[in-house]
């Protein structure tokens, strides 16, 4: 049987770059779509596009069976044209959703939850083989603390209490490398969780075992960090809701479960082993 050949989105991100690994060390034909200059395997092939302009994705998808679908933008504009696109060329996409979408199905109210919401119904009509992957939250977004590790080992930050199943990428990056190999996930909206629930205040403290130096987490109030957060160039609708949908989850957590094993036949793996995995990015 012949292996297909896949192109992966995001390919230079956390998970899209996982996905990409996992497949060239399979031996599966694989295709990055970038926009520039790439640190890729050797042997994966860079093929320039953007997502932004749907007629530049011809060259990408050419002879493409089947996309890992990574999108970048905080809106669905345009996702129509790209998955036209797709469905051009290849017969398979899976898409990089949202646990949100699960719980907020019929009406959803923060803008992050909306546009997978409207991304997953694009795919579901696009007439594509289709599997959406619902990850809660990733391990890797305290990369977003890394600098102020680096440089005071103190996280100021709100909702210390906030505890999340955060979800290794490279076991993401397995379900998805199934999904897009294998037909057991066709029609499929998988939620997949990390094993345990901890809070941001225990992830400062493993990220500090981890390095081999002690960190603070220093609690903000929420009107502090909604200003950063402006500060920093979030969208408006997604400071006014993020910060608030975080805080339901202290007294409402999102549930944990086993499905990153059922899947790949391996555990989840912790928010300890994920630290131990990013030394380097935070020394």
């Amino acid at each position: 049987m012949t292996q297909p050949r896949i192109l992966v989105t995001g390919a230079t991100g956390k998970v899209g770059g996982s996905v990409v690994a996992l497949l060239h060390a399979a031996g599966v034909p694989v295709r990055a779509l970038v926009r520039g200059a790439a640190d890729l395997p050797e042997g994966v092939q860079a093929v320039r596009g953007d997502l932004g302009d749907p007629a530049s994705l011809g060259a990408a998808l050419e002879g493409v069976d089947a996309v890992f679908l990574v999108w970048p933008f905080l809106s669905a504009d345009g996702a129509a044209d790209v998955i036209d696109a797709i469905g051009k060329y290849a017969r398979r996409v899976v898409y990089l959703s949202s646990a949100g979408v699960g719980s907020r199905e019929e009406e959803p109210v923060e803008a992050i939850t909306l546009f997978h919401t409207e991304l997953e119904r694009l795919v579901e009509a696009s007439g594509l083989e289709w599997t959406a992957l619902r990850p809660t939250g990733f391990a890797s977004n305290a990369l977003g603390w890394a600098e102020e590790i680096r440089t005071t080992g103190v996280v100021r930050a709100p909702l210390a209490a906030l505890a999340r199943p955060l979800i290794h990428e490279a076991d993401l990056a397995a379900v998805a490398v199934r999904a897009l190999t294998t037909d057991t996930l066709i029609g499929a909206r998988p939620l997949l969780t990390g094993p345990e629930l901890v809070t941001q205040e225990r992830q400062v403290a493993l990220i500090g075992e981890a390095i081999g130096r002690p960190l603070r987490f220093d609690e903000t109030t929420l009107d502090e960090a909604v200003e950063r957060m402006r500060a920093a160039g979030w969208p408006a609708d997604l400071v006014d809701a993020v910060l608030p949908a975080q805080a339901k989850m202290i007294d409402n957590p999102e549930p944990v479960n086993d499905e990153v094993e059922r899947l790949t036949g391996t555990p989840a793996r912790s928010f300890r082993a994920w630290a131990q995995d990013h030394v380097a990015d935070f020394r």
